[in-house]
């Protein structure tokens, strides 16, 4: 019997812990939002703070439900613009080099004794199959 009691205990324990992640990670979503909202201005930004700090589940449930569709919004519009850094980082950083540079690169190592013809042809196949 008192295995189980303590089974259970520790269940509740830790669906208690699950709910308050849960919640603190709510909490971060909306005071995240809030300052990433441009729209809002900042007495209503402090208004929604004070009402979190002193209300907390009542004034998160109502911002969720109010406000909760534009910080979808704002979410998936940080994402996108994320997305379009990492994509141009990428870009800038590896290079979209064209076949006829992949050959001049190879030319110039073939020009310098870095690589020999056959290695040179089949580079060169490999850049022109790319294009």
């Amino acid at each position: 019997m008192d295995f189980w009691s303590n089974f259970w205990d520790i269940i509740w324990w830790f669906l208690w812990i699950f709910v308050f992640v849960a919640y603190l990670m709510i909490l971060f979503s909306i005071i995240g939002d809030l300052f990433r909202d441009q729209k809002l201005n900042g007495w209503w930004k402090a208004i929604w703070i004070i009402f979190l700090i002193f209300v907390p589940f009542l004034t998160a449930l109502i911002y969720l439900i109010a406000r909760g569709q534009g910080m979808a919004e704002r979410s998936q519009k940080e994402a996108r613009q994320v997305q379009a850094a990492t994509d141009d980082y990428i870009r800038q950083t590896a290079g979209s080099s064209s076949p006829s540079d992949e050959i001049a690169k190879a030319k110039g190592l073939l020009d310098s004794g870095a690589i020999s013809a056959e290695e040179f042809a089949h580079l060169k196949a490999q850049a022109l199959s790319k294009a």
